[in-house]
């Protein structure tokens, strides 16, 4: 199944959030991120409880990417926040981040 989206994981234990993008089976991505499938030094090792705290659907994975990269540019668990809490931010964020054609 293909999940082609932007996604915020949130962890518990280390009370932080991780933005990445997807473009298969996202519920299959957060259980091997869980279970430490993935190897070499990265962020979401540190913990084996992420959970999804939003979901942003993307046209295509060059979309998925740049919607990943203006979340990850605001450096802020605030607007994080405020992309679930108001979900015309989400909208507007989807807006910015497509590519128009003239």
């Amino acid at each position: 199944m293909r999940d082609i989206c932007c996604y915020i994981l949130w962890s518990d234990s280390l009370e932080r959030f991780y933005t990445g993008a997807c473009q298969f089976a996202l519920e299959e991505r957060i259980e091997k991120l869980n279970t430490g499938f993935y190897r070499g030094q990265n962020f979401t090792k540190k913990a084996r409880d992420w959970r999804l705290y939003l979901k942003v659907e993307a046209v295509d994975y060059s979309h998925a990417v740049r919607i990943e990269r203006k979340i990850k540019s605001m450096k802020s668990s605030v607007y994080i926040r405020n992309l679930k809490k108001y979900p015309e931010l989400v909208e507007e964020l989807k807006d910015k981040c497509k590519i128009t054609h003239l």
